[in-house]
């Protein structure tokens, strides 16, 4: 399953994951530049850290009595989390586990180069040869270091230890010996070497990169957040919705073609709804006209005329209502922007809409009396009617519950019947204009598609919502949200 990532973590993540590839990209050309990476790093400052350890150690070896130099090795890897080994240059174990030394080990410990300063670095692959005489007196230091990693896996660190001047100055000089650190672990290499340091200055450089960064992404992602509000809101409809135009960057730019395509729809929609309620008034006086007409003529017409004398009638009927309804739909979507909200009774309001719609046997009410709501009480009861209509006519002659209570600074009126509810795919589309499910479409059961439009209308003029949903195991929910009073 895909998740999806707000855009401010995609571009952390872009940042983090740029980082570790110029690592790795780093660490890679480090040791192709050299078949002997790992012993660059040994003569490198991070080297260095080691070799003052080794320094340590040495001094407390080389002055310790033969049985104590045990109890130091032991402590000395007890403290750092590696295997010490203080060995002869001959390969004699002098303290510290008795370990098989690998063949290149070996070799290393049969040669002896100095240990180069900070501003005295061998060149890669370069062999001073075997260092009879040893370091000269007084050379801190002064002695050969190397980092191996057979393919054993395992990492081998050595370091020639010498005297310091002190006891060079004795009669009897100590035996040139190695120390070497043994682990398994590069993670433990890593933290004997310092990389933790380095490790840390790139997660620094990360952190400061983030807070940098923050503010500009933080800008653009809250800036596309509320453009997709207001797209949202223009897609449900809202029209006078406007975006927030801030900047003449792109975004900015985006922003005001956001606005003048509101403007532009919103105009639009005006004009068809001006014009829908222009044609629906002018057609209002001629169809009544015809229906008076029909009506004399049925009371005239002989018997063998009288069905189709009927059926003109129905039809004429059926113009009736598609013009009153036309009418009902331009006035509600006119109205939002001059209805006066005003609190209203909702029980008593529930009760004169379900007896004006005959439904008093079928439509069961559950609401407070003292609950009340703001809006518009004739648009309220258009609304809340027309779903009441539609209960009756498609929940198959069952039931019809009408709940209304109050959730918080909400109130939630719900139309519920146990009829087949509609198509899934239908639900998005209920409230367009002219628009009918498949099961509507009947003549006989079916109106023109205005029904929901004009009680999504009449719910928007009053500051509320409306959701449609099917029910389970069967049925259909209408629910009117409005603040409540």
């Amino acid at each position: 399953m895909k998740i999806p990532l707000p855009l401010w973590i995609k571009v952390w993540l872009l940042l983090a994951l740029n980082f570790a590839l110029v690592a790795a990209l780093g660490t890679a050309w480090f040791f192709a530049r050299s078949e002997r990476g790992w012993e660059k790093i040994a003569l490198g400052p991070l080297g260095d850290r080691v070799a003052a350890l080794a320094d340590e150690i040495s001094d407390e070896l080389l002055t310790a009595d033969e049985g104590e130099t045990a109890a130091i090795v032991a402590r000395r890897a007890a403290a750092h989390g590696v295997e010490f080994l203080w060995l002869r240059n001959d390969g004699l174990v002098l303290a510290g586990p008795s370990l098989p030394l690998p063949e290149a080990v070996r070799r290393e410990l049969g040669r002896s180069r100095p240990r180069p300063g900070r501003g005295d670095r061998l060149p890669p692959g370069e062999d001073p040869g075997p260092d009879e005489m040893g370091p000269p007196p007084g050379a801190r230091g002064g002695v050969g270091r190397f980092l191996l990693h057979p393919d054993s896996g395992d990492y081998w660190f050595g370091l020639r230890i010498h005297p310091s001047p002190a006891l060079l100055e004795r009669d009897e000089p100590p035996p040139r010996t190695t120390l070497i650190i043994h682990t398994q672990s590069a993670f433990r290499l890593a933290l004997l070497l310092g990389l933790h340091w380095w490790a840390g200055v790139a997660g620094l450089a990360l952190g400061v990169s983030v807070v940098f960064w923050m503010p500009f992404v933080r800008s653009i992602t809250r800036r596309l957040d509320t453009l997709t509000v207001a797209t949202d809101r223009i897609a449900e409809g809202k029209f006078e919705t406007r975006a927030p135009v801030s900047g003449a960057d792109e975004i900015g730019r985006l922003g005001g073609a956001i606005n003048d395509m509101a403007r532009r729809l919103e105009s639009h929609a005006e004009t068809q709804k001006r014009f829908l309620g222009d044609v629906a008034h002018e057609l209002g006086s001629p169809v009544g006209r015809l229906q008076v007409a029909v009506e004399l003529l049925e009371q005239r017409a002989p018997t063998p005329l009288q069905s189709t004398v009927r059926d003109v009638r129905e039809e004429v009927q059926q113009m009736a209502e598609l013009v009153g309804e036309l009418l009902a739909f331009t006035r509600a979507g006119l109205k939002p922007r001059e209805t006066a909200r005003e609190p209203v009774a909702l029980e008593p309001l529930l009760r004169e809409t379900v007896l004006r719609e005959n439904g008093a046997d079928q439509v069961a009410i559950d609401a407070p009396s003292a609950l009340l709501v703001l809006g518009d009480r004739a648009l309220l009861s258009r609304a809340i009617g027309n779903l009441v209509r539609n209960a009756r006519r498609y929940g198959g002659g069952g039931p019809v519950r009408l709940t209304a209570t109050r959730h918080g600074a909400d109130v939630r009126v719900c139309i519920d019947d146990d009829g087949p509810g509609v198509p899934a795919d239908a639900l998005a589309r209920l409230g367009e204009p002219f628009f009918r499910p498949e099961g509507a479409r009947a003549r006989e059961t079916g109106g023109v598609g205005l029904g929901l439009t004009i009680v999504r209308s009449s719910v928007a003029a009053c500051g509320g919502e409306i959701t449609f949903a099917n029910r389970e195991p069967r049925g259909f929910r209408a629910e009117i949200r409005l603040a409540a009073g």
